[in-house]
């Protein structure tokens, strides 16, 4: 069984595995076979406390340690993810009930990330400022701010993990992680690795438990400093609302609804099979998965007839058989998705539309998608399409900035102008102009707007998201 030795029914506080105070106990299922194969620490108030605690005692030491060693620290962690990549996308494949391929891909992201939050640790700076005369001297300095909580979801949790922590201990603070109960394992892994590539006690620290006991003791806690939450818009709503109690600034990367907008000048051969992955992968269960297509009513027909071939030959399978496509992750989420197949309200269905055994739900496309529908409007985090007609460049537009999500925008035209001006016009954090998201491009931020969130995460920014800025002004005496 893929675990990577994660001892059963532990937080890790303070450099050690823990039991839960409460000694209660969370199953883990695998998504496929619904067997528990694995079992983690039912956590409260007290283990966040705990958690709190100790990275409240290792904050000043490793805020105080050059960042050149932090960066070494950092390598050292992102080569023994390198060390166990097979062990670790087994765990986090099975964990989610993705194929292996994905959860490969996932540790690969999640190793480069680490990697390049280690180069950059070292690489943090102020300014000088201009000054009225050379008696004065200004400067800025990026300062950590102390404990940061960080709560992520289940659907990519080794990506999350690494993009939420590496950056926060780059920049010298201490981590209190709490991942979702539903896939834990590969962020506990993750940690352990962490723990043996020499990161002192306390620095990083992982509770689990439920959201409504353990995430909102974490989020409330009133000895945490910054707050770093991905999930839903509601409870990131909530979140926020507990972080004003305390003024605790708050990183929020929340739901999508991204549309893919593809014009008739669009290369068909390559923009549709990255259309179908873009909701197929992970079973559809990205905040970023392309759940829109937005295209041109010249080639309307065409695309919808091809997608509808193209999604028919996706392959569902556990994950261990590294098909195309696994189950979706619990019995609750299955049903969510369910209710949008059955609540289509006036669509066309044009491929797919129903569940099979077990949590698997057929890759979908519905046409004749209008505005104003929930399979418009709404996440519906499965492998469901929707599909809306255009004419003309306003129209596009309109369609694609016609939700209350902002998170990604993919565009596929061979117009350099049109696909310019759409970039400019898009209320999204992230373009991707032919091609799926960020392909090729290193750092790229994890930006958002609107109902998805605000964040400075990802590459090059999200160091700044973890630290505060100090401004000094000195008047030099004269000698």
């Amino acid at each position: 069984m893929p675990t990577m030795e994660v001892p059963p029914a532990r937080h890790l506080i303070d450099g050690a595995w823990a039991p839960a105070r409460r000694q209660g106990t969370l199953d883990v299922v695998d998504p496929f076979t619904h067997e528990t194969f694995h079992a983690i620490a039912d956590g409260d108030g007290d283990d966040v406390d705990a958690a709190v605690a100790a990275a409240r005692r290792a904050a000043p030491g490793w805020a105080a340690l050059s960042p050149s060693e932090r960066g070494a620290l950092l390598g050292r962690w992102a080569a023994l993810i390198g060390e166990h990549v097979e062990e670790l996308a087994a765990v986090e494949a099975r964990d989610v009930g993705k194929p292996l391929s994905g959860g490969r891909m996932n540790i690969w992201i999640a190793q480069g990330i680490v990697t390049y939050f280690a180069g950059a640790a070292d690489k943090l700076t102020g300014v000088t400022l201009p000054t009225r005369d050379p008696g004065y001297l200004g400067y800025t300095v990026p300062e950590p701010y102390g404990v940061c909580a960080v709560v992520i979801p289940w659907n990519v949790p080794a990506v999350l993990t690494a993009a939420n922590v590496a950056p926060a201990l780059a920049a010298g603070n201490t981590v209190v992680l709490k991942p979702s109960e539903v896939a834990p394992m590969v962020a506990l892994a993750l940690a352990g690795l962490a723990l043996r590539a020499g990161l002192p006690p306390g620095v990083l620290n992982v509770v689990t438990g439920l959201g409504p006991r353990t995430g909102v003791a974490l989020t409330a806690h009133p000895d945490v400093d910054h707050i770093s939450f991905v999930g839903s818009t509601g409870t990131g709503r909530a979140v926020m609302t507990a972080a004003a109690a305390h003024l605790v600034p708050v990183k929020l990367e929340l739901g999508g609804k991204s549309p893919n907008v593809l014009f008739a000048d669009a290369d068909l051969d390559v923009a549709l099979p990255a259309i179908v992955a873009s909701i197929t992968e992970n079973a559809g269960q990205n905040c970023y998965a392309g759940s829109r297509l937005v295209v041109e009513s010249t080639i309307h027909d065409e695309v919808v007839e091809r997608l509808a071939v193209l999604m028919a030959q996706v392959r569902s399978g556990p994950w261990d058989a590294d098909l195309d496509m696994g189950p979706l992750v619990t019995q609750a989420q299955h049903d969510r998705v369910a209710g949008f197949l059955k609540d289509a309200e006036g669509a066309r269905l044009v491929t797919g539309g129903s569940v099979g055994e077990g949590w698997f739900v057929e890759p979908t496309v519905f046409d004749r998608v209008t505005p104003g529908l929930r399979l418009a409007r709404e996440e519906i985090f499965g492998p469901v399409l929707a599909v809306q007609e255009f004419t003309g460049y306003a129209q596009a537009v309109e369609l694609m900035n016609g939700t209350d999500f902002g998170l990604l925008a993919c565009l596929w035209t061979n117009d350099v102008s049109r696909a310019l001006r759409l970039a400019r016009d898009v209320r999204a954090g992230q373009v991707a102009v032919n091609q799926f998201h960020d392909a090729g491009v290193i750092g790229f931020p994890f930006n958002m707007q609107k109902d998805s969130g605000f964040s400075r995460g990802g590459g090059y920014a999200a160091m700044r998201e973890y630290t505060q800025e100090k401004a000094v002004a000195v008047r030099l005496l004269e000698p």
